[in-house]
């Protein structure tokens, strides 16, 4: 189950639970993991699966990627890829524990900062769409994915899905987006402290998680040249509960992992704009 991010200073944890479990009632593969993951503020969600692009310096203009400040921020950040991992299409991806962590949005260190839920006011950011990746309606900063091809995102973007309060809002229990369009996550809990599942769509091979933001949360993805902290999340890949496992005598056992890949990842962390 691999690992995607170009940038190798990511600190990342991926432990794979359980690997082709094979029931003696079912013919097929039931494939489960479970991935940890460290989510940094200049993680854009709108650069996944983008091997594309060359990310120029925090310091210089990037003509045609994605909006900086004019001048230079404390934290001078550079924009990185969002991590991820392979899916099939239907695999169910359900957070495990509920999502931790902050971020300041706004220039300077110090100031506001944000859980994975962002500022909590649902239609209160609305960012536009960026090379193939849909654009995002919901809570100002929040933790968010997005499933995708194996190839690199272009072309026109799908419809972006409203987390408005008059659209599916940040309560639903289980959502199917479709390739490249960008859904919402947050701390994965709804208000009845259900844990919240994403069903991949089909000819999905890669899901990402990244962050929204924009100048004031509104218009074209960009300004995260100062997003300071990062967010934390674990979610399961067909995870099955211990108590649905059968005995070892009704298993074949085709194969079990368990594992851990680490990765370091050195970053000037900082955050930014005053809206």
């Amino acid at each position: 189950m691999p690992l995607f991010a170009s940038d190798r200073r990511r600190k990342c944890v991926f432990t794979v639970a359980a690997l082709l479990i094979l029931t003696g009632a079912s013919s097929g593969l039931a494939h489960a993991a479970v991935i940890d993951l460290t989510l940094a503020g200049s993680d854009a969600i709108w650069l996944a699966g983008r091997t594309d692009l060359v990310i120029p310096p925090a310091s210089d203009p990037w003509p045609g990627g994605l909006v900086r400040h004019g001048g230079p921020t404390p934290e001078e950040i550079q924009e990185t890829m969002p991590p991820g991992f392979a899916v099939s299409p239907d695999d169910v991806i359900r957070v495990l524990d509920p999502a931790t962590g902050g971020i300041s949005f706004f220039n300077g260190f110090g100031g506001i900062v944000y859980g994975p839920e962002g500022n909590g006011i649902p239609g209160s950011s609305s960012i536009t769409s960026f090379g193939g990746i849909s654009g995002y309606l919901g809570t100002q900063g929040a933790l968010v994915g997005v499933f995708l091809t194996d190839a690199v995102p272009s072309g026109a973007a799908p419809p972006r899905l409203d987390f408005s309060v008059g659209g599916l809002g940040t309560d639903f229990l289980t959502l199917s987006p479709a390739l490249g369009q960008v859904f919402y996550i947050g701390n994965g809990v709804t208000s009845g402290n259900e844990f919240q599942e994403f069903v991949a769509p089909a000819d999905a091979t890669r899901v990402f998680f990244g962050i929204t933001d924009a100048f004031g949360f509104n218009g074209a993805p960009g300004a995260f040249d100062d997003n300071d902290g990062s967010y934390r999340i674990r979610v399961g890949l067909n995870e099955v509960p211990t108590a649905a496992v059968p005995e070892p005598a009704t298993l074949t056992l085709l194969g079990l992992g368990i594992g851990a890949l680490g990765c370091a990842r050195k970053r000037s962390r900082g955050k930014r704009r005053a809206t």
